[in-house]
């Protein structure tokens, strides 16, 4: 789907759900990498994520529009337009606009993480740290006995 699709789709879907004309610019981002689209307040474009279309299709694609739309039209109307407001949230019921995108996959694992384990040599207390201490200036906080290096491992 191109950008010129994708406006006639966003056009075509605020005429049929809101009864309005959308009069501004909606283009793929690709920059956008956690949310489903954004609605800009100041140029009042709408910039959607093309990441939800390749893997969702184009039913995850029309209810992030709709919620788009929401904020566009009642933006442009006056009314309340953020997420926490009545009109919104009425308006969202009744195009029937998600409130939430379906979460995209994790594409790259996670970074693993350095985790440290210290043991207290005379009350055997573990203590998990991810940042190196230095055992000759710190001691147990219960025994205040001497702390060894037990383990490294990732996390």
């Amino acid at each position: 789907m191109t950008n010129e699709e994708l406006q006639h789709l966003v056009e075509a879907l605020s005429d049929e759900l809101f009864g309005l004309p959308f009069q501004h610019k909606a283009v793929f981002n690709p920059r956008l990498r956690t949310t489903g689209g954004r609605y800009l307040l100041h140029s009042h474009h709408i910039e959607i994520n093309k990441k939800y279309l390749d893997k969702h299709g184009k039913q995850e694609l029309a209810g992030i529009i709709k919620h788009e739309l929401c904020h566009y039209h009642l933006h442009l109307q006056g009314k309340g337009y953020k997420h926490r407001d009545r009109d919104f949230k009425e308006l969202m019921k009744k195009v029937g606009a998600p409130r939430f995108c379906t979460p995209l996959a994790a594409e790259t694992p996670r970074k693993q993480r350095k985790m440290l384990l210290y043991e207290c040599r005379d009350c055997h207390l573990i203590y998990k740290r991810r940042r190196r201490v230095n055992t000759d200036r710190y001691a147990c906080g219960k025994c205040a006995g001497k702390l060894t290096l037990k383990e490294e491992k990732l996390q």
